[in-house]
């Protein structure tokens, strides 16, 4: 059986994001990412003030990495970032881009006008991540 990266990625929903620090250095930040094969874009919901955003506001590039359950497989995503947000309005267009993530991710949520403020109060921001390049190895 051949394994696919990219089938590791869609199913995972913990890894670990790396940004550039300002020295060149590697910041690594364990997120929630979703990725869409069909669009080959991996989402995150992240909050404005924290090093990784400030650190893709810099410099757009990031690895995600996501290991299987077990350890013995991981994925690994290249590409460049997108920030969306964060909104002021809670019915503004980058708050509905976290309601769209949300969708995707998860489903529906039960008390959207709820979200929606807890979105714009918590300052969140919506990385869009295109992939560029995937690898990964399984060992099992």
């Amino acid at each position: 059986m051949t394994f696919d990266p990219r089938a590791l990625l869609a199913q995972s929903r913990l890894g670990v994001l790396a940004t550039l620090k300002s020295d060149g250095r590697p910041q690594l930040s364990p997120v929630q990412p979703f990725f869409d094969p069909k669009s080959g874009v991996i989402h995150v919901s992240m909050t404005e003030g924290r090093a990784k955003t400030a650190n893709l506001r810099r410099d757009p590039r990031a690895t995600l990495e996501v290991t299987s359950p077990d350890g013995g497989s991981w994925a690994t995503a290249e590409g460049t970032a997108t920030l969306t947000g964060p909104g002021t309005d809670p019915n503004g267009p980058e708050v509905q881009a976290l309601v769209d993530y949300y969708r995707a991710a998860a489903g529906e949520h039960p008390d959207w006008d709820e979200y929606r403020s807890v979105m714009v109060a918590d300052r969140r921001i919506l990385m869009t991540m295109t992939v560029d390049h995937v690898y990964g190895q399984s060992i099992r």
